[in-house]
């Protein structure tokens, strides 16, 4: 059995990136043990860069907040789930300023050994993740981690539009299908 924390970047409750991870998440849950954590639930500065967690002990970061409770439970996670709306081409800021702060070496510590990414447009654009999965690529490149997996959803821009869509059975069967 193994632990997946699925990271949402939403600020919104029941949004259609909440709705994909719940999807993922009843997936997963047949066969792991899964917590679902909002980003926006958790106060978290950007990273500044530094670099002080590259010489304190520890590679604790000068910055004391939330960040502090995100640490241990990534670092137990043998599976990480990154959903997020795209608003303008990226990441929710809320996500990338979470994302920004595994800068520390303390990362290096983590079991996760699997990232999966679920994205969510409103736009219809061919190009809409095209940054998203190349940042995307890069991290599981840098930190040498097996891709578990990605759903991506254009098209849903309103509450409550991804009701129905397939991408909800794709999520769920990919929760499933984690090893």
């Amino acid at each position: 059995m193994s632990n997946i924390i699925i990271l949402t970047g939403s600020v919104r409750r029941n949004s259609n990136t909440d709705l994909l991870a719940k999807a993922f998440a009843d997936g997963a849950k047949l066969h792991h043990h899964v917590e679902t954590l909002s980003v926006a639930d958790y106060h978290v500065h950007p990273c500044t860069g530094c670099n002080a967690c590259f010489q304190r002990e520890g590679n604790t970061c000068v910055q004391q907040d939330d960040m502090q409770k995100l640490y241990p439970k990534l670092a137990a996670a043998d599976v990480i789930v990154l959903a997020t709306p795209v608003y303008f081409y990226g990441v929710s800021a809320q996500l990338k300023a979470v994302i920004d702060r595994l800068h520390t070496p303390m990362r290096n510590t983590f079991r996760v050994k699997k990232l999966a990414l679920l994205a969510v447009a409103g736009a219809e654009l061919p190009a809409v993740f095209d940054a998203i999965l190349t940042q995307y690529q890069l991290v599981l490149d840098f930190f040498h981690l097996e891709n578990a997996g990605t759903v991506l959803v254009r098209g849903v821009r309103e509450m409550g539009a991804i009701e129905g869509n397939p991408a909800l059975g794709e999520a769920f069967h990919l929760g499933e299908s984690m090893p």
